[in-house]
């Protein structure tokens, strides 16, 4: 056997292996993200030896081929992006209208699975990615845009940088030979001629000056610009979180746009938390450990147990989170100079009623309403929107 073909059968078991994970994505749910729920219960998540604990975790940061990465396990178990995107047009439509939004810029993006989705829609659809985990940014060029086509290329800009300061953040370099390797003609029967040279495909402007930042990067206004996932909770400070709001609200396009964040919370959110959420082939786990009231802090853990390899991939992602209120947000949002903020809430299942919950099923029915008071819940999720 040539090498070649011993290294095409290796990439086919590990494409395989890739697959397998994504037999349950249901991307039409419009939720992020189950209410939390208490569970003094390990249950299967800890039906690993714990003697493999330790190992475990080592090897999460040399995954072998055979173990899916924990970039698709988040976004299986996480991320409904055509959720979002159906709030964000809707959001759109409704506080600025009178044009149809073709220019999104997701903040925090990890992997740029929103903006995959968003480009998908609208050939004239762009998109701008910020975040700091080059390896999140990397993962996407190599795993969620060659599925949009060779023109999804030109039609993203990933930048690798701060929130705080996005003008210094750097586009991320696209290898135009290795985009070449990674779209397949099959996925891109639509977007590809059967007589596609390299020399076709776009490269992303001006994608190999390593210099090359937001600053100097021609861009058109945004429509929108949304963070997602809770991301604004990583700012700890208000002024970290006005100057961020002051760049977003920056970004958009003189003709008006629109801000859009999410929040979660509820009297159950300010405790020791675990939500068990099962998939065919693997269990996720939300945990949040001890709340501090002064600071409203807390500390976020998402675990994976991967139920084929009999494995457990804990702490795959962390995060140092101080948990914001709603009128927070709206004063900090009218001091960085949004004309309007709009609430969009819903009423997420109770904690004390759920000890676990099976793939996306719990909630996805509950809708987004727009309110200007809501009672306190057990738990519930929120989309702030900020017009500008």
């Amino acid at each position: 056997m040539g090498k070649r073909e011993k290294q095409k059968q290796k990439h086919d078991r590990s494409q395989r292996g890739r697959d397998y994970y994504l037999q349950d994505n249901n991307e039409d749910d419009t939720s992020t993200m189950l209410s939390p729920s208490h569970n003094e219960d390990e249950d299967e998540i800890e039906d690993a030896a714990d003697s493999d604990a330790d190992n475990n975790d080592n090897n999460d940061q040399h995954p072998s081929h055979d173990m899916p990465s924990k970039f698709l396990l988040y976004q299986q178990s996480v991320q409904s992006p055509k959720g979002d995107i159906s709030y964000l047009q809707k959001f759109f439509l409704m506080y600025v209208g009178g044009r149809v939004p073709l220019h999104l810029q997701e903040d925090f993006c990890g992997t740029a699975l929103l903006s995959a989705e968003w480009l998908r829609s609208d050939p004239r659809k762009t998109a701008v990615g910020l975040d700091l985990d080059l390896e999140a940014l990397n993962w996407c060029l190599e795993n969620n845009i060659p599925k949009i086509g060779a023109d999804g290329f030109s039609r993203i800009s990933l930048f690798h940088g701060n929130v705080l300061q996005p003008l210094q953040s750097k586009l991320v370099k696209i290898d135009p030979e290795e985009l070449v390797r990674n779209i397949s003609l099959s996925q891109n029967t639509e977007n590809l001629q059967t007589d596609v040279i390299e020399s076709d495909v776009p490269t992303s402007s001006a994608a190999q000056d390593d210099e090359l930042t937001m600053n100097n990067f021609t861009l058109s206004g945004r429509d929108i610009v949304c963070a997602f996932n809770y991301s604004c909770c990583c700012l700890h400070k208000r002024a970290e979180l006005v100057l961020y709001f002051k760049h977003a609200r920056d970004a958009l396009s003189k003709k008006g746009g629109i801000f859009v964040m999410d929040l979660y919370g509820g009297t159950s959110s300010e405790n020791t938390l675990k939500l068990q959420r099962r998939f065919p082939n693997f269990t996720y786990v939300w945990e949040q450990a001890e709340f501090d009231i002064i600071q409203r802090k807390t500390r976020i853990s998402l675990h994976f147990h991967l139920k084929k390899e009999k494995r457990k991939i804990r702490h795959a992602f962390s995060y140092s989170w101080r948990l914001w209120t709603l009128p927070e947000i709206r004063d900090c949002l009218e001091e960085a100079g949004f004309r309007a903020v709009h609430f969009w809430v819903r009423e997420m299942p109770d904690s004390t009623e759920i000890t676990r919950t099976e793939g996306f099923g719990v909630g996805k029915d509950i809708k987004y309403e727009e309110a200007t008071s809501f009672q306190q819940q057990d738990s519930w999720n929120a989309y702030i929107v900020g017009v500008a």
